[in-house]
């Protein structure tokens, strides 16, 4: 029985000491710390481990009470013998250390159920401190939107005062100071179509006043370049483009023949998705064998091509005079190019190595575009795109893809170049992350984010673009985008925002002033600006896009069959062409066929460069062995990003019009 009791004790003390109080201990010296750090879920899940506690603590207190009683009643049962005095002292003393063991054991238990009451009470003062410094800050940034509009109202009032002084005799100075200080008001403060954005350094707040016709008259006649850094600009009130932005002399092309506007509908074949998935958390996607029940029928390259969708974005960026204008065009075609991903959950095949994909609209579109397939572990594509138009385009994109259970992460890594032909300005961006949620359960959707920046090299003007992830929490509109074009000194002068399925719009800044602090500290920067102006617009999808995979209008062309392609080129793919005819079955069949063979060739090149491996030991007949070689691109060291990547040399579109394609290798 004395074993038992001392067991009891420790048992006691290892809870308390181990278990609760240590929890205690730590939430009590959280109390100091700030409560945005606190929120409510942490609070709860707090609380619900201090109750946990709590009842393993009243479960020990009912065994100490049971086996204290036990012990108890046998000191009382050895009283009753027949013992010496001394040995019945003895025994009165250890009932005596029971009976206050247990008094101190339920007073454990009162002061941890005190405490746990405790630390509930100050939870919630916690959560209606936290509750009221929201809304306190709501109702500041309320405040000084109303501030704002009413600051703007008196300065319409103040300016309209001078005019009637300077028709006195009495003051004949006032004329002349009345109208300058009118004209420079007027050239520096906005009237009710002025909008203000905060600096890219926080999260963007816009205070939109409504445009008024008379405001827009009087601003029309101002110096508005001297607010803008005193850089001369043509700009149009209409479009906000300078005249040869939207100048299209020149003859048109016309089409050349009818596209087809349908593919035939997807089949609703059901598929176990966890029984595929299950065995492919954390490995690269590019190497996990995929039935096409998860494709589209497009392939990587054809996605790539896609991003022309938006190509005369870029024609009228070639007929710009200024290089920032054309920046906000650049910018905007950079992010139309997500716009087609908004319902493309889908996967498109995987490129085999030395697949190519060619896009002639020369004579209705004025451009002529080349993929191919240059690596294959790991996955990369070159792009090659020339323009009538004045503009050539040239990329290198290798795909970096994580499987993470609940959600697909893809990460593009390369650089894409653009130059224009009569200017010689050169942009190089570079794309964001996109991600696939719910993979496992629930209705898949994709989202983008990250930062882009854009550099023309020439000029050393940016552009930072935010793709701002989606929250649930948040109060932003969904897909939101947010940019500001800036000088080779930094100076800002165009904002854009927008949503990269939806819209960009552009606004010229006109004046900046540094505002008040933020939410985080950092002062903002409040851009003052004319009213914004549509740069790009998604185009409608087709009807009965939900059966066609959400396929654009080029999208349902891409895959088109078309005479006098090379050999290579996807649209000859047998397993993309039966899973678009609905044949998914002989697809899937296909498909393990591709890359059986793609695997074989793989296997005889790894086996040729072993074998010349060894062949340089032997210096008589040595021999260098040069590995696979892309048929249309080679590498060369980017002058600009210092990488190294593929790039077109040339002989693609010769060899077509010649229809020589002997040099193509067997890879379907």
């Amino acid at each position: 029985m004395k074993g038992r009791s001392c067991w009891e004790s420790g048992t006691v003390r290892s809870l308390c000491n181990s278990g609760c109080l240590s929890k205690l201990n730590q939430d009590d010296s959280g109390d100091e710390e700030p409560t945005s750090q606190t929120d409510r879920s942490e609070i709860q899940g707090t609380l619900k481990i201090l109750v946990s506690k709590l009842d393993d603590l009243s479960t020990c207190n009912d065994l100490i009470a049971k086996h204290g009683a036990a012990l108890q009643r046998s000191l009382s049962e050895l009283e009753g013998l027949k013992v010496p005095v001394e040995g019945g002292e003895k025994i009165k003393a250890v009932n005596e250390r029971a009976t206050l063991f247990r008094i101190t054991s339920n007073a454990m238990i009162n002061a941890c159920r005190d405490f746990l009451d405790l630390a509930e009470t100050h939870s919630r003062r916690w959560q209606r401190a936290l509750q009221y410094e929201r809304e306190q800050r709501t109702h500041l940034e309320e405040t000084i939107e109303q501030l704002a509009k009413q600051h703007n109202s008196l300065e319409r009032a103040w300016r309209q005062a001078p005019t009637l002084v300077s028709t006195t005799p009495s003051a004949p100075t006032t004329n002349k100071e009345g109208s300058e200080r009118l004209h420079k008001e007027e050239a520096s403060d906005e009237d009710e179509d002025t909008e203000y954005f905060d600096a890219m350094e926080d999260s963007p707040a816009f205070i939109t006043v409504t445009a008024t016709d008379n405001t827009q008259h009087r601003r029309s006649q101002s110096n508005l370049s001297g607010a803008s850094g005193g850089q001369p600009s043509d700009w149009n009130q209409d479009d906000h483009m300078s005249p040869g932005c939207n100048d299209v002399s020149g003859k048109e092309l016309q089409p050349r023949r009818q596209r087809r506007t349908r593919v035939p509908d997807k089949p609703n074949y059901s598929l176990n998705l966890w029984s595929i998935m299950k065995n492919c958390i954390g490995k690269e996607l590019s190497k996990i064998p995929m039935p096409v029940n998860f494709n589209e029928p497009l392939s990587m390259l054809q996605r790539l091509t896609e991003d022309l969708e938006y190509h005369e974005l870029l024609d009228k960026a070639a007929r710009c005079d200024s290089s920032l204008e054309q920046m906000c065009l650049v910018a905007a075609f950079s992010v139309s190019s997500y716009s087609t991903t908004v319902h493309r959950t889908a996967k498109p095949f995987n490129p085999l190595l030395g697949e190519t994909y060619e896009l002639d609209r020369l004579e209705d579109l004025g451009y002529r575009s080349l993929c191919e397939q240059v690596s294959h572990h790991p996955p990369a594509a070159a792009h090659h795109v020339f323009s009538q138009r004045g503009w050539t385009l040239w990329q290198e994109i290798t795909i970096a893809s994580k499987f993470r259970g609940k959600y697909l992460s893809i990460m593009p890594l390369g650089a894409i170049h653009l130059q224009f032909h009569s200017s010689g300005n050169h942009y190089v961006w570079r794309k964001v992350t996109s991600t696939v949620h719910n993979i496992i359960v629930g209705k898949l959707w994709i989202d983008q984010s990250g930062d882009i920046e854009i550099v023309n090299h020439r000029t050393k003007e940016t552009c930072q673009l935010k793709f701002s992830p989606y929250s649930y929490f948040s109060r932003d509109v969904p897909r939101k985008v947010t940019g500001v074009v800036a000088d080779s000194g930094g100076q800002a002068h165009y904002i854009l925002s927008g949503t990269w399925d939806d819209k960009i719009e552009s606004a010229k800044i006109i004046q900046s002033s540094r505002g008040g602090s933020g939410s985080e500290g950092k002062q903002k920067t409040v851009y003052q600006t004319l009213s914004p102006k549509l740069l790009w617009k998604k185009y409608p999808l087709p009807e009965n896009a939900e059966n066609m995979y959400f396929f654009s209008a080029l999208a349902l062309t891409l895959n088109e069959q078309e005479e006098g392609v090379g050999l290579t080129d996807s649209r000859l793919r047998p397993d993309q062409r039966l899973m678009e005819d609905g044949r998914w079955d002989e697809a899937n069949s296909e498909k393990q066929r591709l890359e059986e063979k793609q695997r074989a060739v793989r296997r005889r090149r790894e086996a040729e460069a072993t074998d010349a491996l060894d062949d340089e030991c032997d210096y008589d007949s040595g021999r260098e062995y040069e590995g696979y070689q892309p048929l249309w691109f080679h590498q060369r060291r980017d002058s600009i990003t210092g990488e190294t990547n593929f790039v077109y040399k040339g002989g693609y579109w010769e060899a077509k019009d010649r229809q020589d394609w002997s040099m193509c290798p067997d890879i379907f």
